[in-house]
């Protein structure tokens, strides 16, 4: 009788064989595609690089401002009245008892709507803290005694008055812009 180590051995062998023949039938030729991609580009000729754009030099300002004011230090704000107290011409009425909204500077108050009441129009300003006031043409707003004009569904027109440094008040425009 023969042995069976040899018939193990057989086994062994074929199944090794089989193993091979499974694994070189999984190898396929899947970078085919990569390969002939890469050796397209690769005959294609070189475009030449674009040259660095020329970057200008600096140069430096010279700010001379002798007797103009710094700017970069904050403006006294709110206007001392006490010297605007005796100027000439025209300015604001400075007798008459401040509302709310004019302790606030006009940069932080908001416009966040308006509201129709009996046909009047009026405009409705979110102060820093919060509150949402109501307001309508001849209220007054910030701290350079601005006056409401006007109420529009965008915007609330101002007419404010600003010292200058001649000792003298200037009125001017300004806005509140409806934000959304």
């Amino acid at each position: 009788m023969m042995s069976c180590p040899n018939l193990s051995e057989y086994i062994k062998l074929l199944l090794m064989m089989v193993l091979i023949v499974v694994l070189a039938g999984c190898v396929s030729e899947e970078f085919d595609d990569l390969k002939s991609y890469i050796s397209q580009v690769k005959s294609k000729p070189a475009t030449p690089i674009e040259p660095m754009p020329i970057i200008k030099s600096y140069e430096a300002f010279n700010y001379v401002a002798e007797g103009l004011r710094n700017p970069f230090e904050k403006l006294d704000e709110p206007q001392a009245i006490e010297t605007m107290a005796n100027a000439e011409g025209p300015g604001p009425d400075l007798e008459r008892e401040k509302e709310e909204l004019e302790a606030y500077p006009l940069d932080t108050l908001r416009m966040v709507g308006t509201l129709s009441k009996e046909g009047e129009l009026w405009g409705l300003v979110k102060a820093n803290d919060g509150v949402i006031h109501r307001v309508q043409s001849g209220n007054y707003l910030g701290q350079n005694f601005g006056k409401i004009v006007g109420v529009q569904d965008q915007q609330i027109e101002l007419a404010e008055w600003v010292a200058t440094t001649a000792g003298k008040w200037r009125e001017r425009e300004a806005s509140l812009a409806l934000v959304e």
